[in-house]
């Protein structure tokens, strides 16, 4: 019979996984509808309600909102992105990259601290403190970027996602490899 803490893992795995696939369907779906404003304008709110989903599930199933304030905070941010993205995206796009680049910061420390709380715990967690840090730095490179003379898009967000995507693949990997290397051992 396997316990909550030995489903851990599994759970971590899927989590990893899911989120590296929404992101890959996300970013093609941006490169697809670059030139649909109303298509793009639904896919840049999507995006931060999304994490503010995936952190609040993930928070659950790992001992509930109390026990993961990182992610707490993480559900309120992201869910407050969404909702001042759609308040910028209805004035000006240059506003866009401006109120993600705030949110890549954010929630990248957010991401690096809970990788730093799962540490010995869970294994794999170096990748999501990576994905954090880079996280906070492109947020602060999104913000320079609001300020440019070319006017932004949602193709301007892809890069960003990329990386996230390849962060939670490489995540979810490193736990099935683990896995098997507990397994033979």
């Amino acid at each position: 019979m396997q316990t909550q803490s030995s489903l851990q893992p599994d759970w971590l795995r899927s989590y990893y996984f899911t989120r590296a696939a929404f992101s890959v369907i996300w970013i093609a779906a941006a490169i697809l509808l670059a030139g649909q404003p109303r298509a793009a304008a639904f896919l840049l709110v999507v995006y931060p309600l999304w994490d503010a989903l995936a952190n609040l599930v993930d928070a659950r199933v790992n001992g509930g909102l109390q026990a993961n304030p990182s992610q707490t905070l993480n559900v309120a941010i992201s869910t407050v992105t969404a909702l001042a993205v759609a308040i910028a995206l209805g004035r000006s796009n240059d506003a866009v990259p401006a109120v993600f680049g705030t949110w890549a910061i954010l929630s990248g420390l957010l991401q690096l601290y809970t990788g730093v709380t799962r540490w010995g715990i869970y294994g794999a967690q170096w990748v999501m403190i990576l994905s954090g840090a880079q996280s906070a730095l492109a947020g602060g490179y999104m913000i320079s970027q609001s300020f440019a003379a070319a006017a932004p898009t949602i193709l301007d967000i892809v890069p960003y996602a990329g990386f996230g995507a390849f962060y939670f693949l490489l995540s979810s990997i490193w736990l099935v490899v683990a896995a098997r290397r507990n397994a033979q051992a």
